[in-house]
């Protein structure tokens, strides 16, 4: 088995968390799973055979490849699975202009889904969702999201323009704890460094978050945590007990 190179039409996930959530979530894409042979003593490791025999999918004890794959050690599986691009549906959703940290994106990918938006919008250049390393940071978050890929946010407005646009600016017209949403949005969000340019001001809502003066700005992962929070809030207000 090859180390995975961006445009390659399989992946797979390091780990035996994020495999889980591969099998609970898209087995009919899973071509099949690699174990390493101490992986008995893994307690993730019945749920795995549970879902790898229900899903008919084979499992392979092969410590060479979980070596060649994952050198650092601490991976126990790899499930291998296509490539794959789904359709957002209507509903609220993210837009990644230009992101290209790895790390920012499987957390952003963690913290969407854990605020119950499910629909991300990417606007090329841009990382590539599939590398292992955006799949592991996720802790395989990714394989409950419906992740799209765009050539421009122009492409995507052309789409999704009767959303209620609210691009994140440090140049943002209103403070995000003015704006309260009515109907289906879109929460756009900057390149790492660079952020969004003046040109998003002239796209619905521009908001900022405010914070002292003791701080130059918020990273993405901080900023888009913030507004998931702030924007999704109504849906949790009743919620006493963590589930």
């Amino acid at each position: 088995m090859k180390i995975y190179k961006k445009g390659a039409d399989a992946s797979y996930t390091l780990g035996v968390f994020p495999t889980i959530e591969l099998l609970k979530n898209q087995p009919d894409l899973v071509k099949r799973v690699v174990v390493h042979s101490s992986i008995e003593k893994n307690k993730g490791y019945p749920l795995i055979k549970e879902l790898c025999e229900k899903h008919h999918i084979a499992i392979d004890v092969h410590d060479a490849t979980i070596k060649k794959l994952s050198p650092k050690g601490n991976c126990y599986a790899i499930g291998v699975f296509h490539v794959y691009e789904k359709n957002l549906e209507e509903g609220n959703h993210v837009v990644l202009v230009n992101p290209m940290d790895m790390g920012n994106m499987g957390t952003i990918m963690r913290t969407m889904l854990g605020f119950g938006i499910k629909d991300l919008a990417i606007v090329r250049p841009a990382v590539d969702i599939y590398d292992p390393k955006v799949v592991r940071a996720s802790m395989g978050a990714i394989f409950s999201l419906r992740v799209k890929y765009y050539e421009s946010f122009e492409d995507y407005h052309n789409e999704y323009g009767h959303h209620e646009i609210y691009p994140f600016m440090l140049k943002g017209a209103k403070n995000i704890h003015k704006v309260k949403p009515t109907g289906n949005y879109s929460l756009i969000f900057g390149n790492e460094s660079s952020g969004l340019d003046d040109s998003f001001l002239n796209y619905g809502q521009s908001v900022f978050i405010p914070h002292t003066e003791l701080i130059d700005s918020l990273n993405l992962s901080q900023s888009l945590g913030i507004g998931l929070y702030h924007f999704t809030s109504a849906q949790f207000e009743d919620n006493e007990v963590l589930r």
